[in-house]
């Protein structure tokens, strides 16, 4: 199995920790290889469950069985002390490892009943949970679309090379090519209801819209891959019904900024990158705004107020 790229330039800087690059290493390729059973899991476990998770979404049976699965598999890597579930209220102690893993099982599972893409996104932090950003030392996400792809990364935030990867139906990854956002960025997708959007941000979507096709599928990480392959900006704002956001900082706002930061963006809570956030809970949420540099510089510039956090 090939795993995330060691080669000198591909991510596994001085500035991280060698062990910790290495568990990272071993987690995406872990991740990797779960994913053909987690895909072939879905079509029997599309329905709602009696259950929220800790964020008060409806859970599906295949959220849980991504998750025990993903718990089972990357808790006995060497290296890994404690794994964290946006499905769980609570962290698990798996060992006596530095590195901290923090999972969204199944982003988008409620795509399963429409039969749309959604994904696996992981985030390997060197220390305990909550962690800054500029903890990680690893991040990627499982793409379970028309093919199954892997994009990831490894090293510390500002040495990281971020790649896409082919999941073949063993788990193996076969190396497809480097990824930096082209120069000129063509999609967006925007989360949330219209009427529940802020003023600020609802003026800087009218000017985008029509600079932009609409490209907005229901799960995060669909609608970031397709960021990552067009260029353009993907968002999940504060909302007037949620001031600081639906998405979770540790499980999908770290990875996400990450992986485009990594390959030439920009992430923006509104005022600063995701990864200089402070983290403050597990399931702390946060306004998530990625995509191509000037996109994310003209929306901090839109917005008049930020909350402090």
């Amino acid at each position: 199995m090939e795993g995330a790229d060691s080669d000198p330039g591909d991510g596994a800087a001085d500035s991280a920790d060698p062990d910790a690059v290495a568990a990272a290493e071993a987690v995406l390729e872990a991740v990797a290889a779960a994913a053909p059973e987690i895909r072939a899991g879905l079509p029997g476990r599309r329905r709602y469950l009696d259950d929220e998770n800790p964020s008060g979404e409806d859970v599906l049976a295949a959220d849980v069985y991504a998750d025990e699965l993903l718990e089972a598999t990357l808790g006995d890597i060497d290296g890994v002390g404690t794994y964290a579930s946006e499905e769980r209220e609570s962290t698990v102690d798996t060992g006596d490892g530095a590195v901290s893993v923090a999972v969204d099982p199944l982003d988008g599972s409620s795509n399963l009943e429409s039969n749309n893409p959604m994904g696996t996104v992981v985030a390997i932090y060197d220390g305990d949970l909550p962690a800054s950003g500029r903890d990680l030392v690893g991040a990627g996400f499982v793409l379970y679309g028309p093919v199954t792809t892997m994009v990831a990364g490894v090293g510390a935030p500002a040495d990281a090379t971020i790649r896409e990867y082919l999941v073949t139906g063993e788990g193996d990854r076969e190396k497809l090519e480097r990824i930096e956002l082209p120069d000129d960025p063509t999609v967006y997708g925007f989360g949330g209801r219209v009427p529940d959007w802020p003023d600020d941000f609802a003026a800087y979507v009218d000017e985008v819209e029509d600079e932009l096709k609409l490209r907005y599928g229901g799960a995060m990480i669909a609608d970031v891959s397709q960021v990552l392959s067009y260029g353009g900006v993907f968002a999940y704002p504060a909302l007037e019904s949620a001031p600081d956001g639906k998405l979770r900082l540790q499980f999908e706002g770290n990875p996400v900024a990450y992986l485009v930061e990594g390959a030439g963006g920009r992430s923006s809570d509104g005022a600063r990158s995701l990864l200089d956030v402070e983290a403050t809970g597990i399931h702390q949420r946060v306004p998530v705004h990625v995509g191509n540099e000037a996109l994310i510089e003209r929306l901090e510039a839109a917005l008049d107020e930020v909350p402090a956090r």
